[in-house]
């Protein structure tokens, strides 16, 4: 038993509107899930930097403080002296690394809502990652998970999109871009499928291999480095199974540069995924062109291969 639930952040409106429509965003479904749980349980409190009177950066716990007071949103003390350069990179792998640590990367506002709610509620610790570029972005959401009782069960992911052909494996921002290479693959009669892990430790392996042994194909895509990435481990444990002999082609990862995250705009951008480039197609994406040339390639090999 637990005298008190605490919940962390070190930067966090309650908005009815979007919530009597079917989208919604990924500050509303954060700030939402909290406002439930806190209201929920009286053991639940938040504290961090700026989360009260501020409001929190990126406004997202606006309302919660004059909702609950000081005594349940708590500002902690900021002291920068002594810190320096930034902090942008992914630190996906440095917490997975953690025995006994649960590590989230939700992608979809549904993602968030669900499993907020299920870290809150889980009695073990959990890092829970959110990627700020995602906060403004609406997203479809069901009438089920506008339920104050839904949660998602931590360490299972979700097929995000159906497809037989290659498996698409990524999580948090990075599902931006295997839906919109699966849309340009589409365009060439290669069906896309998506695996959204959401739980990172615990991996959810089975979704993984299933996926493997109907495509045949695996690439994983990530913001973070390559050398021991999450991509790393997701093809170390497929070449550990039985899944491994279902590949046709060996695994591919698309990760960020493995160099220092810069703070420069244009360097960080060339070293992420996302990096905009003039390439073929008028495709501004490099990555997604090199999935596109990697899966254009084995598929041409195999495509005389009937695994239906």
């Amino acid at each position: 038993s637990h005298d008190s639930i605490i919940l962390f952040r070190r930067s966090f409106s309650i908005t009815s509107r979007a919530f009597a429509e079917k989208t919604i965003t990924i500050r509303e479904a954060i700030i939402k899930a909290m406002d439930e749980e806190i209201e929920r349980d009286e053991r639940v409190f938040l504290i961090g930097e700026e989360v009260a009177e501020y409001d929190g950066a990126y406004k997202l716990s606006k309302g919660l403080w004059k909702k609950y007071g000081d005594k349940r949103i708590i500002d902690t003390p900021i002291t920068e002296m002594g810190v320096a350069a930034q902090h942008s990179q992914d630190y996906s792998t440095w917490y997975s690394q953690c025995p006994g640590l649960k590590v989230i990367s939700p992608y979809s506002a549904e993602d968030c809502r669900g499993l907020l709610k299920a870290a809150i509620r889980d009695d073990d610790p959990v890092v829970f990652l959110e990627n700020e570029l995602l906060y403004g972005q609406q997203f479809p959401i069901s009438d089920e998970a506008l339920s104050s009782d839904f949660i998602l069960p931590i360490g299972k992911g979700k097929i995000e999109r159906q497809g037989k052909h290659i498996t698409l494996v990524s999580h948090s921002i990075g599902l931006k871009i295997c839906l919109d290479a699966a849309h340009e693959l589409e365009q060439n009669e290669i069906d896309c499928e998506i695996i959204n892990l959401r739980t990172l430790r615990p991996l959810d392996e089975e979704i993984i291999k299933t996926s493997i042994k109907k495509t045949h194909h695996l690439v994983s895509v990530e913001f973070g480095w390559p050398h021991c990435g999450i991509g790393s481990e997701i093809i170390a444990r497929i070449c550990e199974s039985d899944a491994f002999d279902y590949l046709d082609a060996p695994p591919l990862r698309v990760t960020s540069a493995d160099v220092p995250l810069s703070y420069a705009i244009t360097l960080e951008k060339n070293s992420l995924p996302q990096a905009s480039n003039v390439i073929k197609r008028n495709t501004k994406n490099k990555n997604i062109c090199f999935v596109i040339d990697y899966v254009e390639n084995v598929f041409e090999k195999s495509k005389a291969m009937d695994y239906d």
